[in-house]
């Protein structure tokens, strides 16, 4: 039987929503996974059959993920990023909390979270995912925290991220930087290669996913003006003539069976 809370569709609003109010840029700008990281995920469930993405946002692992299973139900507590998710025959969308899923006991061989994990009550989610995995499911739960360019331009995301917006970043950001190291895990440990995200951006691209911040989006609301758009000839300085760079993101990435 699935939980109630989430099975209703009708979701209070206690939830921390950093994103929903810019949900289409979110969904444009914010940086894929590996496709590797999908197929070695798909090698180790019990089978291939469905996969709860949970805490799905725009679809970005969604998407990846039915690449490899049969079926994949995503689901996320804001129904503006889900309406900016891009449609897939085998992802079904469903507004839903973390802690409380419309899923069958017993019917997910996969289980998912990326980037998402230090929003929800952790104790609540793993009991959840108990709840609907199959006998030898697989968890994956993954961060990511700052992107490496080139050490100029680095110098200024730091700046940004630190000097200018850092006292607007939620507090379970530091969830993110520790890779959720202190996050609990009561599951059996499956190792793992190392996964990044690696994508030749432009300049442009940089700076959309960089508005794409909670802490950029707070900053914004609290002081009327833009800390990207203010930090430009920065940027334009030290990103140089190159068109593209390459822009890398290693994941912090635990995997457990259930």
């Amino acid at each position: 039987m699935p939980s109630d809370p989430a099975a209703t569709g009708a979701l209070d609003a206690d939830f921390p929503d950093h994103f929903s109010g810019h949900a289409a840029d979110y969904a444009k700008a914010r940086p894929t996974y590996p496709a590797e990281l999908f197929a070695h995920l798909a090698s180790i469930v019990p089978a291939c059959g469905l996969a709860w993405d949970v805490g799905a946002g725009s679809g970005q692992s969604a998407c990846a993920l039915a690449e490899h299973m049969q079926r994949v139900v995503a689901t996320d507590a804001s129904a503006e990023q889900l309406a900016a998710a891009r449609p897939h025959p085998r992802v079904t969308y469903l507004e839903a909390r973390a802690e409380g899923s419309p899923l069958d006991d017993a019917s997910v061989d996969l289980v998912t979270v990326a980037q998402a994990l230090h929003w929800f009550d952790i104790d609540a989610f793993h009991a959840e995912v108990r709840r609907v995995a199959r006998p030898g499911a697989i968890l994956a739960e993954w961060s990511y925290d700052l992107m490496t360019v080139e050490p100029a331009v680095d110098a200024v995301v730091r700046h940004l991220y630190r000097a200018v917006v850092g006292s607007y970043w939620p507090p379970e950001r530091i969830h993110v930087e520790d890779g959720y190291a202190k996050l609990a895990f009561p599951f059996e440990r499956v190792e793992t290669s190392e996964f990044a995200m690696e994508l030749e951006w432009t300049l442009e691209q940089l700076l959309a996913y960089l508005g794409t911040w909670s802490s950029v989006r707070r900053f914004i609301d609290a002081r009327g003006e833009d800390p990207v758009a203010a930090l430009r000839p920065e940027f334009d300085a030290a990103w140089g003539l190159d068109e593209r760079r390459l822009v890398c993101w290693p994941l912090a990435l635990r995997v457990g069976r259930v």
